[in-house]
C-alpha cells in the first residue's frame, strides 16, 4: 500500500550560492518533503516505530542544509541520500529546495530544484 508523509516549509537560514557575497552573508530556504512508504502497521499500532518519523525528516533536512554547497542541486541530492540510509520503509522521496531571494539581475520571489528517488 501506498502513504505519503509530508512535511512542508522547513525554514532554514544557509550559505548555498556560488557567489562569495552568498558564503558570507547567507539567504532564506524552504524545504518540502514528500516520502512515500507504507505505514499501515502504524495507523493499526499507533507506534511511532511503524512509520517515518517527521521529526527526523526536519532534523535531516536541517543537518544537510547546514553543510555549504554552490549548488541546491547538491544540497537536495545529499538530503536524498539520507533519507535512502535511514528510511528502510521509503519507497521514494520527493524534495523540493527553494532559494528565497536569489541574486539574480531582476527580481525574482524564489528558485528551486525538486528531486524525486
Amino acid at each position: 500500500m501506498k502513504n505519503t508523509v509530508e512535511v512542508v516549509g522547513i525554514e532554514v537560514y544557509a550559505f548555498h550560492g556560488c557567489m562569495e557575497e552568498e558564503a558570507r552573508l547567507g539567504g532564506k530556504f524552504i524545504v518540502d518533503v514528500e516520502i512515500s512508504t507504507d505505514f499501515m502497521k502504524a495507523a493499526e499500532t499507533d507506534q511511532l516505530i511503524d512509520t517515518i518519523d517527521y521529526v527526523r525528516i526536519r532534523e535531516i533536512v536541517v543537518e544537510e542544509m547546514a553543510v555549504r554547497s554552490k549548488l541546491i542541486e547538491h544540497v537536495g541530492y545529499r538530503i536524498l541520500k539520507r533519507f535512502r540510509q535511514e528510511f528502510k520503509t521509503m519507497n521514494k522521496a520527493w524534495i523540493k529546495v527553494r532559494k528565497l531571494n536569489p541574486p539574480v539581475n531582476g527580481t525574482v520571489k524564489e528558485v528551486a530544484v525538486v528531486l524525486e528517488g
